[in-house]
């Protein structure tokens, strides 16, 4: 499958942009570590831009993703992105094995805490956001509520990289793409 069929089949099944604007964010982080660990861009990106295709139609932790996976292999998505996607939920019972299934997993929830961080600052931007700044708002349990902070510790330990290298590592990765998240400061307030 080819990046442009993933992100037709993204944009088939998913209608929120702030949904879409996630798993481009998780893509990034995604083709960062890829090559961070001499590993595959495409295939580790297509893994963090399909991860959350079916969440609109399958919007529960009972279907998602698993009741995606149909939907996956019809398309032709190769077996290890689909084993990939079922790993990403702790709720599937699929084991996180290899270092592919570990990075999704770690690069999941951060991309959303990141991108929390990043719109509430003056700026609007990736480009000027710092690492302290992500922590200064990982105190504050009630900003940001949604993202997971313990699957977010979890992911990072798991995938045996430090918390703060992390969360400076998927800064970097979604900065190449800010204005695709719309977060390069073209929306400032």
């Amino acid at each position: 499958m080819t990046r442009e069929e993933a992100l037709a089949l993204v944009r088939e099944y998913v209608k929120n942009e702030n949904l879409v604007r996630h798993m481009l964010a998780v893509e990034a982080a995604m083709r960062f570590y890829a090559e961070k660990f001499g590993e595959d861009p495409d295939l580790w990106g297509l893994a963090g831009l399909l991860h959350d295709f079916d969440w609109e139609i399958h919007p529960t932790l009972e279907e998602h993703p698993a009741a995606g996976e149909p939907i996956l292999r019809e398309r032709g998505v190769p077996e290890v992105i689909i084993r990939a996607i079922q790993s990403h939920a702790n709720h599937t019972g699929v084991p996180r094995e290899t270092l592919m299934e570990k990075a999704l997993f770690a690069c999941d929830e951060i991309t959303g805490l990141i991108t929390a961080v990043a719109l509430v600052r003056p700026s609007r931007s990736l480009h000027d956001l710092k690492v302290k700044s992500v922590k200064k708002k990982w105190k504050d349990k009630s900003f940001a509520a949604g993202a997971n902070r313990e699957e977010i510790r979890q992911g990072a330990e798991e995938f045996g990289i430090d918390l703060w290298e992390h969360v400076g590592n998927v800064i970097e990765a979604m900065r190449g793409i800010a204005a695709d998240l719309g977060l390069d400061g073209s929306r400032a307030a």
